[in-house]
């Protein structure tokens, strides 16, 4: 029998990290208000990216880049002191750095995220609960949106906010599925892992930072045969380092737009620094604080260009791995062990006892056949909601609340947040942050974006 409709003032849709942020941010304003936050997990503040359990996927970003609070960039440094103190994560004191350079474990920083929501509830006049299930249906009128749970429950709220996350393609179910995941291993399932045969061939689909972190799960379970993998452009992601400041050559010449001047310029810095003797990820990431705003004002034509022809160089260059990944990765490609071949993957074959993958390698015409014991989709995110096959994202495009947002990445939405319906209306009840953004400002997945955007958005959302 179903419930009767519970009524809250805001319906947080995912309770990952960019929920639990948005909730954080609307326990410290002023006021009175009850918001819900939906997610099925057992926890709040994990989701994908922070429900790992092992020491060895850490983040890609050391800790003085990855506070959850916008106003206080040391934030995170300043907990890990106080949890290592506490005698937390004892494998720290191994890494002869300071504690604002280390790389921490992604379950740690899970922890870290759930504190600081467990110390915004204490303090706040608002109430935050956690109701654990998957939303499956949303519907908004003039004056609320209400959503259906897997379990029959409605919620009504003034309004809603698809906090969703990301989607990573080894673990979300295709509208049109080639099969790989039902073949596929976790890349982040260690336990699985140590059923395959340690001497055996094992092939990975994708090179980025989930193929470093499927590496290191390999490692963990024991895994020393060879490892093949397999990426369009063959590149991996460069090591993390911890760079000196550089001049923010972006901000000093307003008239850089076009992906190719970009391009061209951030090649001179790089030039310029490395004649210094300086690293040449000093200029690169000072980048990161336009790419918003040059993403933003692009072109279609642009953005397709850049997409075409950067994105590559850029994921490979700016999503970097931290270092005790990347020497592993390292470590395995000096001994042999691990190549890596530019090949797009074409498909599966039939096979009793191997997995059988297809393959054209850069260059050839041919079609190769490639066998191994086991194979790991590794292909990153799924940012298109059409082919992500959960039942919100479907019966959202079904009901045209939403649209796909620009190049099919995520959906589309105004400046603030707010989601635009599939006949361009900008929606008034019915708000978006965080990953489902992307196509509006390319990066809108690293903490700080989701952090920034989480205080501009409770903002919007008490004002009303």
């Amino acid at each position: 029998m179903t419930e009767s409709i519970r009524n809250a003032d805001v319906l947080i849709i995912g309770g990952g990290l960019s929920g639990t942020m948005l909730a954080v941010q609307l326990l410290r304003l002023p006021g009175q208000r009850h918001i819900l936050v939906i997610e099925p997990r057992a926890e709040l503040g994990r989701g994908e990216a922070y429900s790992a359990v092992e020491l060895g996927h850490t983040l890609n970003g050391n800790a003085a880049r990855m506070s959850v609070d916008p106003d206080n960039a040391d934030d995170l440094t300043q907990w890990l002191t106080g949890y290592l103190d506490a005698g937390g994560w004892p494998q720290a004191h191994q890494q002869p750095v300071p504690i604002s350079e280390l790389f921490p474990p992604r379950g740690i920083f899970g922890v870290y995220a759930q504190q600081r929501l467990a110390e915004a509830k204490a303090l706040s006049a608002s109430t935050v609960e956690h109701i654990r299930a998957e939303v499956v249906d949303l519907i908004v009128d003039e004056t609320s949106t209400r959503l259906t749970l897997d379990n029959g429950q409605q919620l009504r709220g003034a309004y809603a906010v698809l906090a969703t996350g990301m989607f990573p393609a080894a673990r979300t179910p295709q509208t049109e599925s080639s099969g790989v995941n039902a073949a596929a291993v976790d890349p982040w399932d260690v336990q699985a892992m140590t059923r395959i045969d340690p001497q055996s061939t094992v092939l990975i689909i994708g090179s980025g930072l989930t193929m470093v972190d499927a590496v290191v799960s390999l490692e963990q379970a024991g895994h020393r045969g060879p490892i093949e993998i397999f990426s369009r452009h063959g590149l991996l992601p460069h090591v993390r380092r911890q760079p000196p400041s550089w001049e923010d050559f972006l901000a000093a010449d307003p008239s850089l737009r076009s992906p190719r001047q970009l391009l061209r310029e951030v090649r001179r810095q790089c030039r310029i620094a490395q004649a210094q003797g300086i690293d040449w990820q000093a200029p690169l990431d000072t980048v990161r604080a336009h790419i918003g705003r040059l993403w933003s004002q692009a072109g279609e034509r642009e953005k397709r260009q850049f997409v075409r022809h950067v994105r590559p160089w850029w994921e490979s260059h700016h999503h970097r791995s931290p270092p005790l990944s990347a020497q592993l990765v390292a470590r395995l490609q000096e001994e042999g062990r691990l190549r890596i071949q530019a090949a797009s993957f074409k498909g599966l074959v039939a096979s009793d006892d191997a997995v059988t993958i297809n393959v054209r390698r850069r260059g050839e015409q041919v079609v190769t056949q490639v066998a191994g014991a086991a194979l790991i989709n590794s292909s990153g995110i799924e940012y298109d909601w059409r082919r992500v096959a959960r039942p919100l994202p479907q019966q959202l495009l079904k009901r045209g609340l939403i649209q796909p947002g620009p190049l099919a990445l995520g959906i589309a939405a105004d400046v603030s947040g707010a989601v635009v319906d599939a006949e361009g209306k900008v929606s008034q009840r019915l708000f978006a942050m965080g990953p489902p953004l992307r196509g509006m400002w390319w990066e809108s997945t690293a903490v700080t974006d989701v952090a920034i955007q989480a205080k501009a958005l409770a903002a919007r959302l008490t004002q009303r």
